[in-house]
């Protein structure tokens, strides 16, 4: 499994930050990787902290996009169905995107409404 990771990300992993469900791994005995688990207090870095909180602050985005965007299982096996999981999460993120942009055209509209009117106002002398 873990050779398919690297293969597919074109980089060879140095760490794995896992939840408590982690049960080990299948890679070869070569493979030179520490694994770092929630909860765990021994050799952690303020580096790898970081990213076991950042790990934290993603999961339920995940949770949120199997259950509200219809993400919830790949029925589609092979590298196929990974292609079209890709495409399904990168629509996600573009709907992210286009609120964001939303949001910001807003923010221009009001920022030229408010220096229009204020235009037209009768400056007395």
């Amino acid at each position: 499994m873990i050779p398919e990771i690297e293969t597919q990300i074109g980089a060879n992993l140095a760490r794995i930050v896992a939840d408590r469900g982690y049960r080990g791994h299948n890679a070869p005995p070569g493979h030179a990787f520490k694994v770092y688990i929630s909860g765990q207090r021994r050799r952690v870095t303020e580096t790898i902290k970081r990213e076991l909180r950042r790990r934290s602050a993603v999961e339920p985005v995940i949770g949120h996009a199997k259950t509200e965007h219809r993400m919830a299982r790949n029925y589609l096996a092979g590298t196929h169905g990974d292609a079209a999981n890709a495409v399904l999460a990168a629509g996600y993120n573009f709907r992210r995107l286009l609120e964001w942009l939303a949001l910001l055209l807003s923010i221009i509209l009001a920022a030229l409404t408010a220096a229009t009117s204020q235009d037209s106002i009768p400056k007395s002398a």
